[in-house]
């Protein structure tokens, strides 16, 4: 399965990259573009004896379905003057995988990055360093995104439970149907988000109907600390008996004290930003 499109900025040239299989593969069309020769370099390089040594050992280490016996037909043809070597051939001939051709917007011929470096190399030396680093970089980046993922999703959580245990405890009645009940729920959900962002769910997917996920997906971690805060203070407030109405004024200035808060501290990145009850 292949899946999204990303891009390196690699001295001046944008290379895409595409996922295969949960690995990463690079567009050498993209690479190339900055060389004289374009496309043609690609086809230059498949066709070096060198290049089908090198691809075949990456099939070999990666694919269980390499098929060795077509690889040594087109093996016994390297090197001729009539030799050519497609991206069709090899992927159907020998059932290769390290290196694809994709159409579409964004399409061309992409590498698995093993075979992507290589091929940099092959171009440039230098070229090839720079799109190592690059690469490097662009990884980092996308593991320090996925763990603030993972700080979102367990921020979320931290103070669901004891919220909607409130809820269900003091303001739902136990003769209350299923449906009735998640209206409920979904009223003093909105009640927290008013507090901290200003609008309800319904509100802000009006004002977004493009974004994907919901306003709590799109939130900063910065309101998300905040909001798991406010589930505590509401669940406690609920089991006073404080009124709805009361609750969000409260549950408002509580927001907008804790924000401060943290803009002002300076261990702290700036907060991003979300606009909150006037």
């Amino acid at each position: 399965m292949i899946t999204s499109d990303k891009a390196l900025i690699v001295q001046g040239v944008e290379i895409h990259l595409t996922t295969r299989n949960e690995e990463d593969y690079i567009s050498l069309t993209d690479m190339v573009a900055k060389f004289d020769g374009g496309a043609t370099l690609i086809d230059a390089w498949l066709r070096n004896k060198d290049t089908i040594e090198f691809l075949a050992v990456w099939e070999r280490l990666h694919n269980p379905g390499f098929n060795s016996v077509e690889f040594d037909r087109i093996r016994l043809e390297a090197g001729t003057n009539r030799f050519r070597l497609s991206v069709k051939r090899w992927t159907e001939n020998v059932g290769g995988i390290g290196v694809i051709a994709r159409a579409g917007r964004y399409g061309g011929t992409f590498a698995h990055r093993d075979i992507a470096f290589e091929f940099g190399s092959w171009l440039s030396p230098e070229f090839k360093l720079y799109l190592i680093t690059e690469f490097q970089r662009f990884k980092q980046a996308e593991a320090v995104r996925g763990l603030d993922w993972d700080v979102r999703r367990t921020l979320a959580k931290v103070q669901y439970r004891v919220h909607t245990d409130a809820v269900k405890a003091h303001l739902i009645p136990p003769q209350l149907s299923a449906k009735d009940a998640g209206f409920v729920y979904a009223n003093e959900a909105d009640v927290l988000n008013k507090a901290i962002f200003g609008m309800t769910a319904a509100e802000w997917k009006k004002v977004n109907p493009d974004t994907k996920g919901n306003m709590r997906d799109n939130a900063t971690i910065e309101q998300l600390v905040v909001l798991s805060s406010l589930e505590s203070q509401n669940a406690l407030m609920i089991q006073q008996g404080v009124s709805q109405e009361n609750r969000l004024t409260m549950l408002n200035n509580l927001a907008r004290a804790q924000i401060q808060s943290l803009l002002t501290n300076p261990s702290l990145p700036p907060l991003k930003g979300g606009p909150l009850l006037s």
